[in-house]
């Protein structure tokens, strides 16, 4: 097949990386290009994707108009030119440096933010203002990865890469729901595993997930319980004579404190009886690994997000380290990143306990090298906070100004109103993003307008060490700026501009190249030069001279990129020596821990968050796409039947979550994929799309010691049925605005806007109430309200209230209102916003929601958002077609043929006929 032509890029969402290719017919013609007419697809010769994109990523070319973008520099809630944002910004930092010192201010940065501007604000703030307090909300998603890789490797070095997924022939994914939140590898695992049937795939997590469509075993282990497994499993593997002996023996150290620690929890009974499941299931998962040389052990947020995540994620290393299953093609432990530069931040030192180029504070020489080479005399000495605790020191005024770039913590941050409270009361908040309101945005003093994803060029780094270029390919909105331009321009409005000459972002990337490879020549002396090893595992100084030209053409490429490695690298540690002082791994002795809170008669739950297949962090990119928002589309929570009636909960209901920090509202899934005492949340809802439904503010402020990442995995709750007055849905062709209502999300649809609603009062006067909400939007451009039609349905005996406005005969909005939960289906009414004028058979089924006869069938909800594809008709087709496999409603309905992410959901509707 012909690649197209256009601009190559990568997707901004997860860390698998994808490539994207980018194209329009005024970009072919070297004409300026416009959001629209551009399409979208994956670039087939970009060895992360090879072409395939996920829901999210295919739907990119839907998220790049201006609704909702931030196009101009505001101060105290005025327009302000950049010149008086920016001497605002920098004055206001100088000021409070001169008066309380250099940790008396902080930056909190982002995945989201390229390499090249992570590398300007790290500089600045760790090299020039003096102080390491600048940490990225990578601290919340990979931080724990980093802290067992220093431990075991001496290095944050990923070994593995993706090809090693596709030639194992045991791949097991520990606390990952992999098809949904890296759904591009997981495509890449499933095509592997129908290729090769005999490949088996191990899912380990409390929840029954989309991924255990392809395990051969699921192991729901209770939450937090992850270390005693693996230190079982590595005592059945010494029981077994499973240990390779040789490479121990050559390559780690430790191995007899971690097997000691390991026998605390050993026997097979001990562990299903700690884990909570069979032990048939443990002893086919320790057979499976011991029989089976080619494993990966894939692991990301169920392990890194805990107070115990370095211990969990060091006794995963720790039975490949045992077993030589490392270095060697289809072997090894594997983090895989949640955003699509966190491991490009990590190479810059975005994290507060780190310096630049994998560089760190506990050894002199580190600070003394990054002193010179940036000829910073002030540069920090030590460590500065941690997300947690710099939210913490923002709260208690030792922290007076923050600048955050690029996230919103208001809603990602565990403890969330706290930190709302936080950033409401700090003397200056400065906040650069490319979009206007956010619950973040709405504290800030001052608001930067940062160019968006196609507007900005740079690198990032997935999570198998692949550098790729992010090519701008649209003209910025307004008048945002790079975010590394704008960190330049501070820098230098506070005095450091010999430091900040920066004009383009090639220039920085060779600054960082160069940085990389100072001073990291090969060190036999000290035992680290290892096979033409450097010292420091980060190294891409062969990228250090780079013109504009080579930089702008910069292909994917793994590092380490130096003289012995001018291409990159797959794999690393393949000659069995690591970045330790004696080039030995080191075995960590494990002792687990349970979660640092439990539940009680109080908070009996056990809340696990997550993410949603078609959703992105908090929304303000995704919740833009109607296609995206069809799944899913209201914040819910996630119960098993027996605790749904231990808690008198009833399926579509709403329920109120209650922990000693917060609460929110989300609507009630019973589901046997839940564990018995588990409940589960999505991360992503905000204010901005719904009301009392972050997840976040019922999370407790609780860290790994090591790593300061947050335990957003296990926080214990209490849950009861939420009652209120009414329920109900609006449909409209812009967003209303209930203020009046106790619950309220909204999801961007089709030509239309869908509320879902409830209150804990009734109105007086529901037709009133309903002209409340249509006259507040502001956007109608209605000079006569007197000529909007409404039509009325009353029940009064029934609690019962249906009304729709009409202009001109085209629908504008509907509202229907019930005691309960049972209303219509929201379908065939959202298709006739899609109508300039409706007919009479359309109105004479509105207020029943009926469709006319002849119409054609309610598709039910989506399923497939690629070519949204809906529940009710894959049904259909299975019911009356005879489509029996996914492949068949693939060929017939398209269903599951593009991302692929809907093939689990496909499967169980397929199952469920059968």
């Amino acid at each position: 097949m012909s690649h197209p032509v256009g601009v190559r890029t990568t997707c901004p969402y997860c860390g698998v990386g994808c490539g994207v290719v980018v194209s329009s017919e005024r970009l072919l013609a070297g004409h300026p290009v416009e959001a629209d007419g551009i399409t979208l697809s994956g670039d087939q010769q970009h060895p992360a994707n090879f072409g395939r994109l996920c829901s999210k990523g295919s739907a990119l070319a839907e998220t790049l108009d201006i609704e909702g973008r931030l196009l101009y520099p505001i101060v105290d809630g005025q327009r302000a030119s950049w010149d008086e944002a920016l001497d605002r910004v920098a004055h206001g930092f100088k000021k409070i440096v001169a008066q309380y010192g250099p940790d008396a201010v902080a930056f909190y940065v982002s995945g989201q933010l390229l390499t090249e501007d992570y590398y300007v604000a790290n500089k600045l703030m760790k090299g020039f203002i003096g102080s390491a307090n600048i940490d990225t909300n990578s601290r919340l998603c990979m931080a724990t990865a980093v802290a067992a890789h220093k431990r075991a490797f001496g290095a944050d070095a990923v070994p593995v890469c993706y090809e090693d997924i596709e030639v194992a022939d045991l791949v097991v994914i520990v606390g990952s729901n992999y098809a949904w939140a890296h759904p591009v590898l997981f495509q890449r695992l499933a095509a592997a595993k129908q290729a090769r049937p005999e490949i088996q795939v191990v899912v380990i997590d409390p929840r029954r997930t989309a991924t255990c469509d392809i395990a051969d075993l699921h192991l729901a282990i209770a939450p937090g319980a992850d270390a005693y497994l693996f230190n079982g499993l590595l005592h059945y593997l010494r029981r077994e004579d499973a240990i390779d002996f040789a490479y121990v023996e050559a390559h780690v150290e430790g191995f007899a404190a971690s097997f000691e620690a390991a026998r605390t929890v050993s026997s097979v009974p001990k562990v299903a009886q700690v884990c909570g499941v069979s032990e048939t299931q443990v002893s086919e998962f320790f057979r499976m690994f011991a029989r089976t040389k080619r494993t990966v052990t894939i692991f990301s947020q169920g392990i890194n997000q805990s107070s115990s995540g370095v211990d969990k994620a060091n006794a995963i290393i720790n039975v490949h380290l045992a077993t030589g299953r490392i270095g060697k093609p289809g072997m090894g432990p594997f983090s895989v990143t949640g955003q699509p530069n966190a491991m490009g931040g990590r190479e810059v030192g975005g994290l507060a306990n780190q310096l630049a180029a994998h560089m760190d504070f506990s050894d002199a020489a580190n600070i003394d090298l990054v002193a010179r080479f940036w000829n910073a005399p002030h540069i920090a000495k030590a460590p500065g906070l941690k997300a947690v605790g710099m939210f913490q020191a923002i709260a208690s005024e030792k922290i007076k100004a923050v600048w955050i770039m690029g996230t919103n913590p208001v809603v990602s941050m565990p403890d969330a109103d706290t930190v709302r409270a936080a950033l409401k009361s700090c003397e200056l908040v400065v906040v650069s993003d490319c979009v206007q309101h956010t619950d973040t945005t709405a504290c800030a003093d001052i608001l930067l307008p940062a160019a968006g994803w196609g507007e900005k060029d740079g690198t990032v780094t997935n999570s198998e060490r692949l550098i790729s270029r992010q090519r701008a390919f649209l003209p910025a909105a307004g008048e945002a700026k790079p975010d590394w331009w704008i960190v330049t321009q501070v820098a230098q409005r506070m005095g450091f501009a010999e430091a900040f000459p920066y004009t383009q972002p090639a220039q920085i990337f060779r600054e960082h190249a160069r940085l990389s490879g100072f001073e990291n020549g090969i060190d036999f002396e000290n035992g680290v030069g290892f096979e033409n090893k450097t010292k420091r595992a980060f190294d891409v100084s062969a990228l250090a001279e780079m013109d504009e030209t080579q930089y702008d053409a910069l292909q994917p490429l793994q590092w380490p990129v130096n003289s012995q490695t001018p291409h990159g690298i797959q794999r690393l540690f393949t000659d069995g020596k690591f970045y330790t002082p004696n080039g030995k791994a080191r075995m960590v002795a494990v002792t687990p821990r349970l979660p640092a809170v439990a539940t009680d008669a109080d908070f009996p739950l056990v809340l696990n968050t997550g993410r949603i297949r078609d959703q992105w962090h908090t929304m303000t990119r995704t919740g833009k796409v109607p296609r995206l928002n069809a799944h899913l589309f209201e914040p819910f929570v996630q119960v098993r039947a027996r605790d749904a009636t231990s808690y008198n909960l009833q399926e579509g209901g709403l329920a109120k979550l209650s922990s000693r920090h917060g609460t929110m509202l989300a609507r009630v899934q019973v589901s046997e994929d839940q564990r018995t005492g588990s409940a589960f949340v999505p991360i992503h809802w905000s204010d901005a799309f719904a009301k009392l439904a972050r997840a976040d503010a019922l999370v407790a402020a609780i860290t790994d010691p090591i790593s300061g990442q947050p335990e957003f995995k296990h926080t214990p709750v209490k849950i009861e049925p939420y009652q209120p007055a009414w329920q109900g849905f609006a449909l409209s062709r812009e967003r209303l605005d209930f203020p009046d209502t106790s619950y309220c999300a909204s999801s961007q649809g089709a030509a239309y806007w869908r509320h879902e609603i409830a209150g804990g009062s009734i109105p007086e006067d529901w037709l009133a109430w309903a002209r409340s909400a249509f006259n507040r939007c502001a956007d109608w451009g209605k000079s006569d309200l007197l000529k909007y039609l409404w039509l009325e349905y009353r029940d009064a005996a029934m609690g019962r209230y249906r009304a729709a406005c009409l202009h001109d005969g085209r629908l504008e909005a509907v509202f229907f209102i019930a005691p309960d939960q049972r209303l219509p289906s929201r379908e065939w009414l959202s298709s006739l916003f899609k109508k300039s004028v409706l007919a009479a058979a359309d109105l004479a089924g509105l207020l029943a929601a009926r469709a006319p006869s002849g119409t054609a069938a309610d598709g039910g909800r989506i399923v497939c958002a690629c070519f949204s594809v809906g529940e009710k008709t894959i049904l259909n087709g299975i019911q009356a077609q005879g489509l029996n496999s996914a492949e068949a409603i693939g060929l017939k309905l398209k269903a599951g043929t593009n991302c692929g992410s809907c093939l689990p959901e496909i499967r169980r509707l397929i199952a469920r006929q059968a």
